[in-house]
Formats: C-alpha cells, structure tokens, sequence
C-alpha cells in the first residue's frame, strides 16, 4: 500500500509502498477515502526534515536536553546511535483522514465493518487508528 511518509535524514518526502497494517486490539482500521492537508503542519514537518543538524537540534530545545541527559546517563557512542537510529525511521505525514471501517480488533465495539468514519490515520490507502481517535459519520456519504 501507499504511504506518504518523511525522511528526517535527507528531507525528502516520500510516497513509500509500505505493508499494510494489521488490525490489533482497541483499534479500528480503515481505508482511507480522502485525507486531509494541512498545509501549516505538512509544511512545518517539511521543512523540518530538509533543515540540517543544527537547525534541528534548533527547532527542538527539549529533544538536545534529553540527548545531553541520555550521553551523561549511557555514554557518547551510544547515545549517537540511538540518535541517528531515531533521525533513519520515517516519519508517516497526516493526522485526519475519512474512509471505511475494514477491520475492528478485539475491545471494539463502538464500530463494525462498513461504518464511515474520520479519524486521526496518516496519509496512506489503510490505516490504523485507536477507537477513541475515530468518529461515525452521519449520513451516507464521505
């Protein structure tokens, strides 16, 4: 399935063929029929991952306290690896999408397959959502 997702490293953004998710417990999951953009927050998380080291360690005060806490506590090699481990995993974009439930995990029971919803899911064609970040639609259509 695709995915639109951020790369930290290199600042591109990437439409990514990614794995389906799978439904868990207290989830709903859902395939996406519209999505929506916000163009402040998308282009904030752009032009995030295109800023270099220092602009981000800039843009993110608390995020340099916490390195310098975890390099006091673990040491400077493995503080860098899990820093630039962070910095490699891609960031999915997107927090409102609608769609059609297609699966519900166990302790759902506010939704069932077929209901139209919007949730809080990325930008990608499935998503899944934790119940309490998704809404019924009214009415037919999304």
């Amino acid at each position: 399935m695709k995915q639109i997702i951020q790369d930290l490293k290199s600042g591109a953004t990437i439409l990514a063929e990614v794995p389906a998710p799978m439904v868990q417990a207290g989830q709903v999951l859902i395939r996406t029929r519209c999505s929506l953009v916000s163009l402040g927050t998308e282009r904030m998380l752009v032009e995030f991952g295109k800023a270099n080291w220092l602009d981000k360690a800039r843009q993110q005060p608390e995020k340099v306290k916490q390195v310098l806490d975890k390099v006091k506590a673990d040491g400077l090699k493995p503080t860098l690896d899990a820093v630039f481990r962070k910095l490699g995993e891609p960031l999915p974009l997107g927090y409102c999408n609608a769609g059609e439930v297609i699966g519900v995990g166990s302790g759902v029971s506010e939704f069932k397959i077929g209901d139209r919803v919007a949730s809080n899911g990325h930008h990608a064609e499935i998503v899944s959502v934790p119940k309490n970040l998704v809404a019924k639609i009214p009415g037919g259509s999304i």
